[in-house]
């Protein structure tokens, strides 16, 4: 189960996120969320934080949670993670975790790939991005001109271009991959 603890309808270019995997120990899940919170929280005050995903433990599954922070780029991601507030946090966390945590950097078309119940999973193969993007643009692409083609011709072209690019990827990073990602993932995670 996935909480998006602060969310921004930004999609950037040089976007930046990280992924920890936390195994924590038996009857330390509450107060581990709520450190969390504070880790959030204390995340959303840096310049550059788009927002940041919880991604709970399945039921019947070990207590391994899943915490992305996305940031505008390498620079404010970097700020946050040499920040005193954040080693304050998880000094206190450190405690209540049953493994070292394991942590993951993505960017780029990767942060496309993300299974919220499969912590910590390496991201697939390029051509395997590839294809399952090339799946979800085309019908999208497609189905913008099919709408509003007539209505875009009338417009200047870097006008035209920047309203598709802003509505194809806005869909591609809300709607499509996450989607595609889920039916896809047999074939994206194969033998991980």
């Amino acid at each position: 189960m996935s909480d998006s603890l602060t969310a921004a309808p930004t999609a950037l270019a040089d976007s930046v996120a990280v992924q920890v995997s936390r195994s924590v120990k038996p009857g330390c899940e509450a107060e581990f969320e709520a450190l969390c919170s504070q880790l959030t929280e204390a995340a959303s005050q840096f310049a550059g934080y788009l927002g940041a995903n919880l991604f709970r433990p399945g039921e019947g599954s070990p207590a391994d949670y899943r915490i992305v922070f996305r940031f505008a780029d390498v620079t404010a991601l970097d700020a946050w993670e040499q920040s005193p507030q954040r080693a304050g946090i998880l000094q206190a966390i450190e405690p209540l975790l049953a493994a070292p945590s394991q942590r993951q950097r993505l960017s780029g078309i990767a942060l496309w790939f993300d299974l919220p119940d499969a912590p910590a999973h390496p991201t697939p193969p390029r051509y395997k991005m590839t294809l399952v993007s090339w799946l979800a643009l085309y019908p999208i692409v497609t189905l913008v001109f099919l709408l509003f083609g007539d209505w875009l011709q009338l417009l200047p072209l870097l006008l035209r271009t920047l309203l598709v690019t802003a509505l194809v990827i806005f869909l591609m990073t809300y709607v499509a991959m996450p989607r595609l990602t889920r039916w896809f993932r047999f074939w994206l995670f194969a033998g991980r």
